[in-house]
This record gives structure tokens, C-alpha cells and sequence, in this order.
């Protein structure tokens, strides 16, 4: 909620916004969501004006990471350079290990108010083996990824890809529910609605995720400016892969691979930049419908 306001006596509304002076612990963050993280702090609290909303709410956050050792079905953040391996932004950082010498967790402070944590946990030093065995474990959790996206390549080749015929065949696959949006760590556009009771003496506003496939999204006077399927789905991939760089400098992609996982049509972001490659090389011949 951002404000508030409820009718006084004299006819008149008060009210304000709500204070946002509460604390979070975010505890298992993946390294993606590191990533994720620092995408976000540079877009809402880097630029010329910060979101006060989220800049609360990040202000003084703990943050606990565990390190991937053994990869999700659709990850991808290895190609992305987000992960396995948690290198900054936590306060504390675990590798799970488990072997002949028991089930234990390498933990590792990024941050003085992490080094305090960790003074107080009942822990013991770890020797070199430990701390080899748990960065080979990362490591070899890279090397057992099935996806990759070619980070690089990336923006090239969707600004050469805007008039492609594959952007029909993912629109006859698509159904513009916006799960993949709504599940990207990295998405963060809103909307804002004004609620009343059925009175008319309490009013609130709120703001609330939106999603770039949402018909009304663009919605202007004379209509939505992006009518089709296929021009919000090639929309949301070439902003996300794409033109985020030249915006933040950075792609819009952390390789979590949640997109994929929560798409009821099976849709897959690494798939579909493939067939669009291939395209490429081959003239943007016809698409042969599978997608692939």
C-alpha cells in the first residue's frame, strides 16, 4: 500500500503513507538472485530518482546465500556469469558439502555485520580441503547445466531479429498469461489502483505488479499499442535480453530459468533464442512450426 486516507468529521480526508520501517532477512538466496538483486538496486535506487517503496525495504537487509551444487533441470546462470558461485552482495555465504566426513555447510562472511553473525555460531575453522572440496563441488554444478544463452550475442541479434517469422510461431504458443514475468527475479514493472469501501469513507492506494503482456499494459486513448501476442512476447525477450543493456548496462537475465519452469505452454527462453539464431544464419528462412 503507498497511502491512505480516511474521512474525518468535518467531511474532509486524512491520511498518509504507510511507514515501511520493517527489517528483512533473506534467508537461501541463490546466487541468480544475487544477481537479480543488484539488477534491481541499480535500476529502482541508482539512477537520477530512487523508489523510496523498495529502497526501504532493502535498507538493511541481511542476506544469507547458499551456493548451487547441484543444478535446477532449467538453469542456465553459468552462461549468464550469475552463479554458481556467490562472489559479493550477502552477508554470509553457505556451500553445502556432504561426504565421508559427514553433511556440513562452508560458510563464508561478505560483510562485517556477517562477520558478527558468524563470531557468534558455534563453528569451526575449515581446513584447505574443505574449502577446495566445496569450490570444486560449485564448479562442477556449472559444468552439469543442459541450458545456456549466448549473453554476448544477445543484443545483435534480437535488434537483427525484430521482423522475424519466428515471433508467429511463439505467438501460436504463447498464451500471454504473464507467468514468466511474474516469476522473473528481474521484473519489476507496476501499476496503481485506487480502492474505496463500499462507504466512501476509506481510501487506499496500492501498487501492483503488471506485466508487459497484459493487453492493457500499453493501453493509450485510440488502444493498446501492442495488440498482438507476438508483439508483447517479442517485446518482453528483446527488452530482457536486449535493449536492458544499453538501459543499465547489464541483460535483464539472471538464468534462473524460472520462466521456463512456470510456463504452462512449455515455452523455453534458451529454445526460443536458439531457433532465432539459427534464423539468423539462415536468412530468417520460413520456421518449420516446432519452435525449435
Amino acid at each position: 500500500m503507498l497511502w491512505s486516507a480516511d474521512r474525518t468529521p468535518d467531511g474532509s480526508m486524512a491520511g498518509g503513507e504507510p511507514e515501511h520501517a520493517r527489517r528483512y532477512a533473506l534467508l537461501g538466496v541463490r546466487p541468480c538472485d544475487l544477481a537479480a538483486i543488484a539488477v534491481l538496486d541499480r535500476v529502482l535506487t541508482g539512477g537520477r530518482y530512487a523508489d523510496p517503496v523498495y529502497a526501504g525495504r532493502r535498507d538493511g537487509n541481511l542476506v544469507i546465500a547458499v551456493e548451487c551444487t547441484e543444478p535446477g533441470a532449467v538453469c542456465f546462470c553459468a552462461s549468464m556469469g550469475t552463479g554458481p558461485h556467490a562472489d559479493a552482495r550477502f552477508d554470509l555465504a553457505m556451500t553445502e558439502t556432504a561426504d565421508d566426513q559427514g553433511h556440513r555447510f562452508l560458510i563464508r562472511a561478505g560483510t562485517p555485520a556477517g562477520s558478527e553473525i558468524l563470531a557468534e555460531l558455534p563453528v569451526r575453522a575449515a581446513g584447505d580441503a574443505d574449502i577446495a572440496g566445496a569450490a570444486r563441488a560449485v564448479a562442477d554444478a556449472a559444468t552439469r547445466m543442459t541450458r545456456s544463452l549466448p549473453a554476448n550475442e544477445l543484443p545483435e541479434l534480437l535488434a537483427a531479429s525484430r521482423e522475424s517469422a519466428h515471433w508467429d510461431d511463439v505467438a501460436s504458443r504463447c498464451l500471454t498469461c504473464g507467468n514468466c514475468t511474474m516469476v522473473c527475479p528481474t521484473c519489476f514493472c507496476t501499476t496503481t489502483e485506487d480502492v474505496t469501501d463500499l462507504t466512501g469513507d476509506h481510501a487506499e492506494r496500492w501498487r501492483r505488479w503488471d506485466s508487459c503482456f497484459d493487453l492493457d499494459f500499453t493501453h493509450l486513448h485510440g488502444g493498446s499499442v501492442r495488440a498482438s501476442g507476438q508483439a508483447r512476447y517479442r517485446q518482453w525477450i528483446t527488452h530482457k535480453l536486449g535493449t536492458w543493456h544499453d538501459q543499465f548496462g547489464s541483460s535483464g537475465c539472471v538464468g534462473c530459468g524460472r520462466c521456463i519452469a512456470w510456463c504452462p505452454a512449455g515455452i523455453d527462453i534458451t529454445r526460443e533464442v536458439a531457433a532465432l539464431s539459427a534464423l539468423q544464419r539462415a536468412g530468417d528462412a520460413p520456421d518449420d512450426g516446432t519452435g525449435r
